[in-house]
């Protein structure tokens, strides 16, 4: 073997041996990502001081998972402060609410003629309404910063629906709305009764307050409990499906007598119970359903 052959061999050595101690970085740099990422460690990376290019790339991934995790930190401290001005203010608001309903039940009991009587009748319509919005309001602060956790039991769904629409008669009743629902067999559902019974009256205020006629209930148990709300509309609103449900979005022409929040706190809630909603529209029959879906009960 000549002096060169010899040369070149050793130097295949050295290379390959170089490419197996590069190679064995690398896997470790790659294990630790996975262990961050599996054990949700916050850990920096770490390997033997061997190759500069690999020493600064992991000085580099370690800066920007550093600066990540700055930013996510930062990121949920804003949300928990916004989440507290929200709930603050919402809280702050029925003080000098509760006044304006005072003076204006102390107003009530002078002596007005039929025009002042009337001016005061649509003030105290006003009031009533901003005090619903505040309430939907805290509810919604309150549930996003508390953090409820679901108390899930064995519920009868159609029942809990009939009992929530009896107690929603009235507001029906003066509305003269009809509620239709499906009859089927008892469908029992994995849930929270106090969360599925805010859901149904969410969504009967929703439909009450925007239908043209009659309210459909339907009742499906396939996969998952379904249960959809169909109610005609004004052909002339311009409703954002994809939008429904997002905080304080409202249809143009409803803007100023809602907030938006209570199909976005029927979504919290059902997602608490692992579960989902979902809303699409028939121009045809000009109607609009909204439906939730929850686990069933097995």
């Amino acid at each position: 073997m000549s002096v060169a052959t010899t040369i070149l061999s050793i130097f295949l050595l050295i290379l390959i041996i170089y490419i197996l101690l590069i190679v064995k970085q690398l896997k470790s740099i790659n294990t630790q990502l996975d262990k961050r990422l599996c054990e949700n460690t916050r850990q920096p990376l770490n390997i033997e001081l061997f190759n500069k290019t690999l020493n600064k790339l992991t000085s580099n991934i370690n800066r920007c998972l550093k600066l990540e995790e700055q930013r996510r930190l930062d990121s949920i401290n804003e949300q928990k402060q916004f989440k507290e001005l929200i709930s603050n203010i919402s809280h702050d608001l029925r003080t000098p609410l509760t006044s304006i309903k005072g003076y204006q039940q102390l107003l009530e009991r002078t002596e007005l003629d039929n025009e002042q009587l009337k001016i005061l009748h649509t003030a105290q319509k006003s009031t009533d309404e901003l005090g619903n919005l505040i309430e939907r309001f805290f509810e919604y602060s309150y549930l996003i910063t508390a953090k409820v956790q679901p108390t899930l039991e064995k519920i009868n769904i159609s029942n809990l629906i009939v009992e929530c629409i009896l107690s929603y008669i009235g507001i029906l009743e003066e509305k003269n709305i009809n509620v239709n629902i499906n009859e089927t067999p008892p469908i029992y559902v994995l849930g929270d009764k106090n969360m599925l019974i805010r859901i149904i009256e969410n969504l009967l205020n929703n439909c009450s307050k925007y239908s043209l006629g009659n309210i459909d209930i339907k009742i499906e148990a396939q996969q998952n409990a379904k249960v959809i709300f169909s109610n005609p509309i004004n052909p002339d609103v311009n409703i954002n499906i994809d939008k429904l449900f997002h905080r304080f979005y409202t249809a143009d022409s409803t803007r100023n007598k809602s907030t938006g929040l209570g199909l976005s706190i029927v979504e919290f809630l059902v997602k608490q119970m692992n579960g989902n909603v979902g809303a699409y529209l028939d121009n045809t029959n000009n109607t609009i359903s909204i439906f939730f879906e929850i686990p069933l009960f097995k």
